[in-house]
């Protein structure tokens, strides 16, 4: 190159210049280092596709993953206990911004850093559980999205209701130790003798809980069951979907995935969005916002999943006026 340059300048002084221009910009790319994301994890895997649209929504924002960004993913499949390790790893290796997948996660994250940035891509209650001062100034060095969890079980009661309008008994599998679920167990309590439902609330505690809840469940006869999914539960979900249908009780959650591979009814948040959305922080974040100064966000696609083959299976006909109203039906 410094042959070719020398030659240049002899002959012509400006291509010179912009020969050295056009060497000094490709040499300046290739030194240029990519941004470092770190990904932690717990009710999601980094190859499921909820996932995958955080990765689809970077590209769409312009950064090549392996050129621009470099993505360092963790998973704590589920297992709370293992979360504070992994936060803390994922803090000494100081990647530009973390992305996390749930409240607890943040909290872990939080509690390793104050500098770093983070972005919740489905946090319940990010102010109850003190992530956040509010959600239109969140403060700190976290931002991201609110999933509105405990606003929407009266909903999802009242939609028992319309399905199974002689319901009375209803279980509720839940985690006390999750703040936005005892924030979503009083707004029941409130909603439910409106409706003329009696609550019977099951704690789920860990993975090893569920097997003696979905005993507790038999055992109080529910004629249905709320399942309050956490991290753990949504990481989990075979075992709670296998329960279930040995029960042979209709059950709703608040996530599709649960639905799409067996449950009977879900509505919710659409958890794929906004890990797509997600990218759309980072992309702030790494271009010089600071997270406290990034309103949270709620979800704007709420979506009602119905599977008619576990209906069938249940002696459930689902009324039509559910049907027209769902966004998916599974057949």
């Amino acid at each position: 190159m410094t042959r070719l340059l020398l030659t240049l300048a002899l002959v012509n002084p400006v291509a010179c210049l912009t020969a050295f221009g056009l060497a000094h910009a490709a040499e300046a790319q290739q030194s240029a280092s990519p941004r470092h994301i770190g990904v932690l994890l717990v009710a999601f895997l980094p190859e499921s596709k909820e996932a995958l649209e955080f990765t689809k929504g970077l590209r769409q924002a312009g950064y090549a993953p392996g050129r621009d960004v470099v993505i360092e993913w963790l998973s704590a499949n589920g297992e709370n206990d293992r979360i504070p390790d992994l936060a803390a790893d994922l803090v000494r290796r100081k990647p530009d911004v973390i992305v996390v997948d749930g409240t607890v996660a943040a909290l872990a994250v939080s509690r390793a850093t104050a500098s770093i940035p983070i972005v919740m891509t489905l946090a319940a209650d990010p102010v109850g559980s003190g992530l956040v001062a509010s959600l239109a100034h969140p403060g700190g060095n976290v931002t991201g999205f609110s999933a509105m969890a405990p606003e929407l079980w009266v909903k999802r009661l009242q939609l028992l209701k319309d399905i199974l309008p002689e319901l009375t008994r209803v279980a509720v599998l839940w985690n006390p130790s999750t703040q936005s679920h005892v924030t979503s167990v009083a707004s029941l309590k409130a909603a439910a003798p409106l409706l003329s439902i009696k609550l019977n609330l099951i704690s789920v505690r860990t993975p090893e809980d569920i097997g003696p809840a979905f005993s507790d469940v038999v055992r109080s006869r529910a004629q249905a069951l709320c399942v309050l999914a956490d991290s753990q539960m949504i990481a989990h979900r075979s075992a709670l979907l296998s329960m279930a249908s040995k029960a042979r009780v209709p059950a709703l959650y608040p996530v599709r995935r649960f639905v799409d591979e067996g449950g009977l009814i879900s509505y919710g948040t659409n958890f794929a969005d906004l890990f797509h959305r997600t990218a759309g922080y980072v992309d702030k974040i790494l271009k010089g916002a600071k997270p406290g100064e990034l309103p949270i966000e709620q979800p704007t696609k709420l979506e009602l999943v119905v599977n008619l083959k576990t209906a069938k299976t249940l002696g459930i006909t689902v009324p039509e006026s559910i049907l027209l109203r769902a966004d998916e039906v599974i057949r």
